[in-house]
Formats: C-alpha cells, sequence, structure tokens
C-alpha cells in the first residue's frame, strides 16, 4: 500500500510477525513517512496479551498494510470507551460521616 492511499480514520489490515501472530485490522490515528499509527481494533483471542502489552496500539510500514473492505465482528478493542458503574457506600464510610458529625 502507498502513503496516498492511507486516509486518517481508514481501518485497514495489517500483519507484524515481530508483536502479533496473526493478522488484525486498526484503525489509522497518524501517518508518517513510510508507517501508519493503527489503534487495533479487531484482532485474534490468541493475541490478547500482546495487544493489551501495546496499550492497542501500534506502528506498522505501508507494505503490510492492506485495505479492508468490511471490518471484522470479531474481537474488538476501542480505546476510547467510558465504563460507569456505581459504587455503593462500604460500612467504614458511613461511620467516618457519623464521627465527623459528633465531633462538631
Amino acid at each position: 500500500m502507498k502513503k496516498a492511499d492511507v486516509k486518517l480514520g481508514d481501518i485497514l489490515g495489517a500483519t507484524s510477525e515481530e508483536e502479533l501472530k496473526h493478522p488484525f485490522e486498526g484503525k489509522v490515528e497518524k501517518i508518517y513517512d513510510n508507517s501508519a499509527l493503527l489503534a487495533i481494533t479487531s484482532y485474534d483471542s490468541e493475541d490478547e496479551t500482546a495487544v493489551s502489552d501495546l496499550n492497542h496500539k501500534m506502528v506498522i510500514n505501508f507494505k503490510k498494510l492492506k485495505k479492508v473492505k468490511k471490518p471484522a465482528q470479531t474481537k474488538v478493542a476501542s480505546t476510547n470507551d467510558v465504563k460507569i458503574s456505581k459504587v455503593s457506600p462500604d460500612k467504614d464510610s458511613s461511620k467516618e460521616k457519623d464521627t465527623k458529625k459528633t465531633k462538631k
């Protein structure tokens, strides 16, 4: 693939024999002279530890990139998801509130 064919936001297929055992897909975040920074969006479950170690990002040479007709729906790693969970109060934290009230 040539630099002119790569656009920011594209989902591309890639390979990396050094880091990951299987091909993967990623979203182009930055374009360099001979390579692109991909946010890994789809990968084989066998590579899960390596992808996590890479913080779901990898710089790949243009020669190792290819266009993807339809992005995979397998293992997806999104770096922009926000997870919200409700935290129930502990028994200890309610005791702290009670002691503060009695000190005043």
